[in-house]
């Protein structure tokens, strides 16, 4: 019998990677916002980040195996459904997949993080993934699993048809010329989780590109594949000093095959 998969976030960008890349191998139910997924009726519900009743119905209906949260929305409400989710689940045997960020970093930029780092946050977006991780994992301890990404680009991303109107509309984006970041492709992510899954990993993962590039190296490489003759980005420096600056996850872990592994330049190949 297929494990049952419940996606919570299944229309986002991530999400619609993760429907495409587990249909054959998992019973998959999803949730969605605004725009329906491409699952069936019966196996899709709209969910707002507020209605925690409603959530509770639905893992009590569905009884997902793994659940996986891909979600946005309010913090305050994430957390509060995070938190009710994961009490739900206390007393069964589901596991939980968590997407956090390389944000609960963002009070340090000395240099790059792994999984073995203690988070430290300056943002409240950081801070609220902090706080996300620690009540899943006071509640449900080694089933859930925390998987940190960076900057995630498709081609259909926002980050991506962001840099194409811009080109269209000649209007200018902003990089920072010494921050080093790793970015990640939402169809390598899908594969890599479905690893992880499948191997039954555990504990915090680490993901995104294992090569380096500063922002502004990353995005004059998309723009040179563009059609776009056009110099739309507009340098800056990261805290307005001449170090270089570290927004970037890497992984002590030696459990996900080099063959799943990806560099800046597989993902601008995938890209454009």
């Amino acid at each position: 019998m297929l494990e049952k998969v419940l996606i919570l976030g299944a229309s986002g960008l991530v999400g619609r990677a993760l429907l495409d890349e587990f249909k054959d191998g998992f019973d998959l139910y999803g949730t969605y916002s605004t725009s329906v997924t491409s699952l069936p009726d019966d196996k899709q519900f709209q969910l707002e980040v507020q209605q925690i009743d409603k959530l509770k119905e639905m893992i009590q209906s569905i009884k997902p195996d793994i659940v996986i949260s891909c979600l946005r929305g309010d913090f305050d409400q994430q957390f509060k459904l995070h938190k009710e989710l994961a009490l739900e689940l206390q007393n069964t045997s589901s596991r939980v997949y968590y997407f956090s960020t390389t944000n609960v970093f963002d009070g340090d930029f000395s240099r790059p993080h792994r999984e073995t780092d203690i988070p430290i946050a300056e943002s409240d977006y950081g801070k609220f993934k902090i706080a996300c991780e620690n009540i899943l994992k006071e509640i449900l301890d080694e089933r859930v699993m925390v998987i940190r990404i960076p900057a995630i680009w498709g081609k259909n991303s926002p980050r991506l048809n962001l840099i194409k109107e811009s080109i269209k509309n000649n209007k200018t984006i902003d990089v920072y010329n010494n921050l080093v970041c790793n970015n990640l492709l939402d169809v390598h992510l899908a594969k890599q989780l479905h690893f992880i899954i499948e191997n039954q990993l555990k504990g915090i993962i680490h993901l995104g590109s294992t090569d380096t590039m500063t922002q502004g190296q990353f995005f004059e490489k998309v723009i040179s594949k563009l059609p776009s003759d056009k110099s739309i980005l507009r340098y800056q420096t990261f805290l307005d000093k001449d170090d270089t600056y570290y927004f970037q996850l890497t992984s002590n872990r030696e459990d996900l095959p080099d063959s799943l592994q990806c560099t800046n330049e597989d993902i601008l190949e995938c890209l454009v």
